[in-house]
């Protein structure tokens, strides 16, 4: 398949830019198994799902990624960063007049540097005097996604979190999971069906266009995942018991599948490029919570090889006629593979 096969229409005002009144009041487009589609709200879910399901949440928490700053020389410099390697390290997107050689200091906040060690790819390797997280603490900002285009402020910092975020390191939320309240968790809860976490770190790589026509020649940007060996005895337990693995966001499901490459679940953790596509064999996910993704991106061609290409074509055609609203503070779809 080409790139402009996944390209819709999409009205500028259908795109959210700013989160529901309450968390948990969307809309939500639920696709079942049987064909069809239907118009609920999110707050149906618990009547969509069933005891005996397992719902796989990503636990990664947003960190405040972009910092500002200046060069030895003075010039501005804005560094994003990618991922943390350990305590002072960390990889990142760095744009600026001129590109920081090795060896030069970048300054944030007017108390924090970082020396750039090497450049990767499109990446640069910056060491920081201070631990990361503490300075991204103190100097970073909230890298909200560039359609969103609001300056990100208190709301955001709450709302662009899931409920259930704990480990820190991603630069963009896993946003089929802002839909849930702890309300809504313990509801599911009291009716049998259970809840287990997993560890994808998004990447700024999530943001990034596809840039060719023929699929075949787009490289995915690597994120780092790890599923614990207390979720991998609950899927495991769910199957064959009969439920359904219901995986809450794209990057539920990729780090899901990505530990299944080499047979079931026998890689729980590491880095994954994995790159669906329509034509993939799915091995462990049954169900899908997911927003709605942008045209001609890796996630809508994701949800198609989920759900059906034609299947995913019409329901989005659906959901702009009924005005749904789009991306990461947008509505969600529950989407049932056959």
């Amino acid at each position: 398949m080409q790139l402009s096969d996944f390209d819709y229409f999409l009205p500028d005002h259908l795109i959210a830019q700013f989160p529901p009144a309450e968390r948990g009041g969307s809309r939500l487009l639920h696709l079942p198994m049987q064909g069809g589609m239907a118009d609920r709200q999110f707050a149906d879910l618990p009547s969509l799902l069933r005891a005996g399901d397992l719902l796989v949440l990503n636990d990664t928490r947003v960190i405040k990624a972009r910092l500002l700053g200046q060069k030895d020389s003075g010039g501005q410099v804005e560094a994003m960063v990618e991922r943390v390697l350990n305590e002072h390290e960390a990889l990142a997107m760095v744009r600026a007049s001129k590109s920081p050689k090795p060896g030069s200091w970048l300054h944030f906040g007017g108390t924090w540097r970082a020396e750039m060690l090497a450049r990767q790819g499109e990446f640069f390797h910056l060491r920081f005097e201070q631990p990361v997280l503490t300075v991204l603490d103190a100097a970073g900002a909230l890298p909200l996604p560039p359609y969103i285009e609001h300056t990100p402020d208190g709301a955001d910092a709450e709302r662009y979190q899931t409920v259930f975020a704990r480990e820190p390191g991603a630069v963009a939320a896993p946003t089929a999971g802002l839909h849930f309240t702890d309300a809504m968790l313990a509801a599911l809860a009291g009716q049998g069906v259970a809840h287990a976490r997993l560890t994808l770190h998004v990447g700024a790589g999530t943001f990034q266009p596809v840039r060719v026509e023929n699929l075949a020649e787009h490289r995915m940007h690597h994120e780092r995942y790890s599923i614990p060996a207390e979720t991998q005895a609950a899927i495991r337990r769910t199957r064959e018991q009969g439920g359904r693995i219901v995986a809450v966001g794209t990057t539920s499901l990729r780090a899901l599948e990505a530990s299944c490459q080499h047979g079931d679940m026998a890689e729980p953790e590491g880095d994954t490029d994995i790159f669906i596509t329509p034509g993939y064999e799915f091995r462990l996910v049954d169900a899908l919570i997911t927003n709605f993704h942008l045209p001609k991106s890796t996630l809508l061609m994701l949800v198609s090889a989920f759900a059906g290409y034609e299947r995913m074509r019409l329901a989005y055609a659906h959901a702009v006629r009924e005005e749904y609203r789009f991306f990461s503070y947008g509505d969600a779809m529950l989407l049932e593979r056959r």
